[in-house]
Protein backbone atom coordinates (compact mmCIF):
# COMPACT_ATOMS: atom_id res chain seq x y z
CA UNK A 1 0.00 0.00 0.00
CA UNK A 2 1.11 3.30 -1.10
CA UNK A 3 2.31 5.81 1.52
CA UNK A 4 -0.05 8.65 2.47
CA UNK A 5 1.63 11.81 0.77
CA UNK A 6 0.06 13.95 3.91
CA UNK A 7 1.26 11.87 6.76
CA UNK A 8 4.81 12.42 5.00
CA UNK A 9 3.94 16.25 4.76
CA UNK A 10 3.27 16.01 8.11
CA UNK A 11 6.35 14.60 9.52
CA UNK A 12 8.47 16.42 7.17
CA UNK A 13 6.99 19.35 8.87
CA UNK A 14 6.75 18.13 12.44
CA UNK A 15 10.93 17.44 12.00
CA UNK A 16 11.15 20.72 10.92
CA UNK A 17 9.67 22.67 13.51
CA UNK A 18 11.57 20.74 16.21
CA UNK A 19 14.92 22.00 14.96
CA UNK A 20 14.19 25.16 14.40
CA UNK A 21 12.73 24.85 17.97
CA UNK A 22 16.45 23.16 18.66
CA UNK A 23 17.85 25.99 17.21
CA UNK A 24 16.25 28.92 18.44
CA UNK A 25 17.07 27.12 21.84
CA UNK A 26 20.58 27.57 20.85
CA UNK A 27 20.16 31.41 20.12
CA UNK A 28 18.42 32.00 23.65
CA UNK A 29 21.96 30.60 24.92
CA UNK A 30 23.98 32.56 22.70
CA UNK A 31 21.92 35.63 23.98
CA UNK A 32 23.00 34.39 27.72
CA UNK A 33 27.10 34.21 26.79
CA UNK A 34 27.10 37.66 24.80
CA UNK A 35 25.03 39.06 28.07
CA UNK A 36 27.94 37.56 30.46
CA UNK A 37 30.73 38.91 27.51
CA UNK A 38 29.11 42.35 27.57
CA UNK A 39 29.09 42.65 32.00
CA UNK A 40 32.94 41.39 31.90
CA UNK A 41 33.95 43.89 29.14
CA UNK A 42 31.86 46.99 30.93
CA UNK A 43 32.72 46.07 34.39
CA UNK A 44 36.23 43.92 34.08
CA UNK A 45 38.15 44.97 30.97
CA UNK A 46 36.79 49.12 31.06
CA UNK A 47 35.72 49.17 34.77
CA UNK A 48 37.21 50.57 38.05
CA UNK A 49 40.07 48.95 39.41
CA UNK A 50 37.65 48.12 42.62
CA UNK A 51 35.44 46.91 39.85
CA UNK A 52 37.87 45.10 37.63
CA UNK A 53 39.59 42.99 40.61
CA UNK A 54 35.81 41.76 41.91
CA UNK A 55 35.52 40.42 38.51
CA UNK A 56 38.63 38.69 38.53
CA UNK A 57 37.45 36.55 41.10
CA UNK A 58 34.38 35.98 40.03
CA UNK A 59 35.28 34.82 37.28
CA UNK A 60 36.60 31.85 39.41
CA UNK A 61 33.00 30.99 40.46
CA UNK A 62 31.75 31.41 36.99
CA UNK A 63 34.00 28.97 35.83
CA UNK A 64 33.12 26.61 38.44
CA UNK A 65 29.19 26.96 37.55
CA UNK A 66 30.12 25.76 34.35
CA UNK A 67 31.89 22.67 34.94
CA UNK A 68 28.86 22.15 36.81
CA UNK A 69 26.34 22.93 34.36
CA UNK A 70 27.93 21.54 31.98
CA UNK A 71 28.23 18.41 33.77
CA UNK A 72 23.95 19.09 34.20
CA UNK A 73 24.11 19.71 30.52
CA UNK A 74 25.50 16.18 29.44
CA UNK A 75 23.64 14.15 32.20
CA UNK A 76 20.32 15.84 30.87
CA UNK A 77 21.50 14.54 26.99
CA UNK A 78 21.79 11.34 28.42
CA UNK A 79 18.73 11.00 29.96
CA UNK A 80 16.23 12.29 27.72
CA UNK A 81 18.34 10.80 24.43
CA UNK A 82 15.06 9.16 23.68
CA UNK A 83 13.11 12.64 23.45
CA UNK A 84 15.12 14.75 20.32
CA UNK A 85 13.23 18.05 22.02
CA UNK A 86 14.68 18.14 25.73
CA UNK A 87 18.30 16.42 24.06
CA UNK A 88 18.54 19.58 22.37
CA UNK A 89 17.95 21.29 25.58
CA UNK A 90 20.32 19.23 27.16
CA UNK A 91 23.12 19.55 24.63
CA UNK A 92 22.40 23.51 24.69
CA UNK A 93 23.18 23.28 28.84
CA UNK A 94 26.34 21.84 28.14
CA UNK A 95 27.14 24.11 25.63
CA UNK A 96 26.47 27.21 28.15
CA UNK A 97 28.31 25.45 30.85
CA UNK A 98 31.44 25.12 28.67
CA UNK A 99 31.46 28.11 27.17
CA UNK A 100 31.11 29.54 30.90
CA UNK A 101 33.85 27.25 31.86
CA UNK A 102 36.63 27.89 29.21
CA UNK A 103 35.60 31.43 28.75
CA UNK A 104 36.14 32.25 32.01
CA UNK A 105 39.65 30.99 32.29
CA UNK A 106 40.45 32.28 28.99
CA UNK A 107 39.17 35.88 30.12
CA UNK A 108 41.41 35.50 33.13
CA UNK A 109 44.39 34.59 30.93
CA UNK A 110 44.18 36.74 28.27
CA UNK A 111 41.94 39.41 28.98
CA UNK A 112 40.71 42.32 26.44
CA UNK A 113 41.68 39.78 23.51
CA UNK A 114 39.63 36.84 24.78
CA UNK A 115 36.40 38.87 25.27
CA UNK A 116 37.36 40.28 21.80
CA UNK A 117 37.33 36.48 20.51
CA UNK A 118 34.59 35.08 22.07
CA UNK A 119 32.74 37.75 20.91
CA UNK A 120 33.30 37.03 17.65
CA UNK A 121 32.68 33.14 18.53
CA UNK A 122 29.23 33.14 20.02
CA UNK A 123 27.33 35.32 17.84
CA UNK A 124 29.02 32.67 14.81
CA UNK A 125 27.32 30.13 16.93
CA UNK A 126 23.87 31.52 17.39
CA UNK A 127 24.20 31.84 13.42
CA UNK A 128 25.25 28.41 12.86
CA UNK A 129 22.63 26.38 14.87
CA UNK A 130 20.33 28.51 13.15
CA UNK A 131 21.51 27.44 9.91
CA UNK A 132 22.18 23.39 11.20
CA UNK A 133 18.19 23.68 12.02
CA UNK A 134 16.91 25.28 8.36
CA UNK A 135 19.77 24.45 5.94
CA UNK A 136 20.72 20.82 4.26
CA UNK A 137 23.17 19.03 5.80
CA UNK A 138 26.00 19.92 3.05
CA UNK A 139 25.14 23.50 3.21
CA UNK A 140 25.52 23.23 6.76
CA UNK A 141 28.44 21.25 6.79
CA UNK A 142 30.09 23.60 4.45
CA UNK A 143 29.01 26.86 6.15
CA UNK A 144 30.23 25.95 9.61
CA UNK A 145 34.12 24.62 7.91
CA UNK A 146 34.05 28.40 6.30
CA UNK A 147 33.07 30.08 9.81
CA UNK A 148 35.11 28.46 11.92
CA UNK A 149 37.81 28.62 8.89
CA UNK A 150 37.42 32.74 9.49
CA UNK A 151 38.16 32.53 12.89
CA UNK A 152 41.46 30.87 12.80
CA UNK A 153 42.41 33.09 10.50
CA UNK A 154 41.52 36.21 12.42
CA UNK A 155 43.02 34.90 15.12
CA UNK A 156 46.10 34.28 13.22
CA UNK A 157 45.94 38.22 11.64
CA UNK A 158 46.01 39.39 15.36
CA UNK A 159 48.23 37.23 17.45
CA UNK A 160 50.64 35.37 14.92
CA UNK A 161 53.39 38.33 15.53
CA UNK A 162 52.99 37.87 19.05
CA UNK A 163 55.81 36.98 20.88
CA UNK A 164 54.28 34.50 23.54
CA UNK A 165 51.16 33.37 21.43
CA UNK A 166 52.85 33.41 17.91
CA UNK A 167 53.65 29.88 18.32
CA UNK A 168 50.90 28.58 19.70
CA UNK A 169 48.31 29.97 17.50
CA UNK A 170 50.47 28.30 13.93
CA UNK A 171 50.31 24.75 16.15
CA UNK A 172 45.94 25.26 16.45
CA UNK A 173 46.12 26.91 13.01
CA UNK A 174 48.14 23.77 11.57
CA UNK A 175 45.75 21.08 14.00
CA UNK A 176 42.79 22.82 12.40
CA UNK A 177 43.93 22.14 8.95
CA UNK A 178 44.59 18.55 9.77
CA UNK A 179 41.47 18.37 10.85
CA UNK A 180 39.40 20.27 7.96
CA UNK A 181 41.81 17.97 5.44
CA UNK A 182 40.24 14.52 7.69
CA UNK A 183 36.59 15.71 7.48
CA UNK A 184 37.00 16.17 3.59
CA UNK A 185 38.64 12.83 3.31
CA UNK A 186 36.35 11.25 5.56
CA UNK A 187 33.22 12.36 3.42
CA UNK A 188 35.33 11.54 -0.03
CA UNK A 189 35.23 7.95 1.56
CA UNK A 190 31.54 8.07 2.80
CA UNK A 191 32.04 7.37 6.17
CA UNK A 192 30.46 10.19 7.44
CA UNK A 193 27.14 8.79 6.84
CA UNK A 194 24.88 10.45 9.92
CA UNK A 195 26.41 13.81 9.06
CA UNK A 196 25.98 13.77 5.48
CA UNK A 197 23.32 11.43 3.34
CA UNK A 198 24.68 9.68 0.69
CA UNK A 199 22.85 11.74 -1.77
CA UNK A 200 24.45 14.94 -0.71
CA UNK A 201 26.10 17.50 -2.86
CA UNK A 202 29.42 17.49 -1.49
CA UNK A 203 31.14 20.04 -3.82
CA UNK A 204 30.61 23.01 -1.23
CA UNK A 205 32.61 20.79 1.16
CA UNK A 206 35.32 20.30 -1.63
CA UNK A 207 35.30 24.27 -1.86
CA UNK A 208 34.96 25.17 1.48
CA UNK A 209 37.85 23.22 2.75
CA UNK A 210 39.90 24.29 -0.36
CA UNK A 211 39.67 27.99 0.27
CA UNK A 212 39.44 27.20 4.36
CA UNK A 213 43.58 25.92 3.59
CA UNK A 214 44.61 28.24 1.01
CA UNK A 215 43.02 31.24 3.69
CA UNK A 216 45.06 29.77 6.82
CA UNK A 217 47.84 29.19 4.84
CA UNK A 218 48.51 32.83 4.07
CA UNK A 219 47.32 34.25 7.22
CA UNK A 220 50.55 32.30 8.55
CA UNK A 221 52.77 34.34 6.55
CA UNK A 222 51.14 37.74 6.45
CA UNK A 223 48.45 39.56 8.75
CA UNK A 224 47.98 42.14 5.82
CA UNK A 225 46.73 39.03 3.41
CA UNK A 226 45.04 36.95 6.00
CA UNK A 227 43.05 40.38 6.22
CA UNK A 228 41.60 40.04 2.36
CA UNK A 229 41.87 36.00 3.08
CA UNK A 230 39.03 36.56 5.69
CA UNK A 231 36.87 39.08 3.33
CA UNK A 232 36.28 36.30 0.48
CA UNK A 233 35.51 33.58 3.23
CA UNK A 234 33.47 35.84 4.08
CA UNK A 235 31.81 36.68 0.65
CA UNK A 236 32.03 32.66 0.20
CA UNK A 237 30.03 32.01 3.16
CA UNK A 238 27.32 35.23 2.57
CA UNK A 239 26.99 33.34 -1.31
CA UNK A 240 26.44 30.10 0.02
CA UNK A 241 24.19 30.71 2.59
CA UNK A 242 21.93 32.78 -0.41
CA UNK A 243 22.35 30.14 -2.72
CA UNK A 244 20.68 27.64 -0.36
CA UNK A 245 18.08 29.88 1.29
CA UNK A 246 16.45 30.34 -2.03
CA UNK A 247 16.62 26.82 -3.05
CA UNK A 248 14.83 26.26 0.31
CA UNK A 249 12.15 28.79 -1.00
Amino acid sequence: MAKNPNNKNKARSIKRDDALTGGMIFFVAGCIAEFFLWAVRRYYINGYIDEALLWHDRLKVFAGVGVAVLLAGVALSVLWKKDAGKRVFGWALGALGAFFAAGSILIRMYESSAVTLLSVVVPVGMVLSILWALYDRECSVALTVLCASLIVVWVCRKLISSMALGIPVRIIAVIYLLAVAALVWLVKQGKLGKLLPANADILPLYIAGGLSAAAILVALFSATAAYYAMWCLGVVAFALAVYYTVKLL
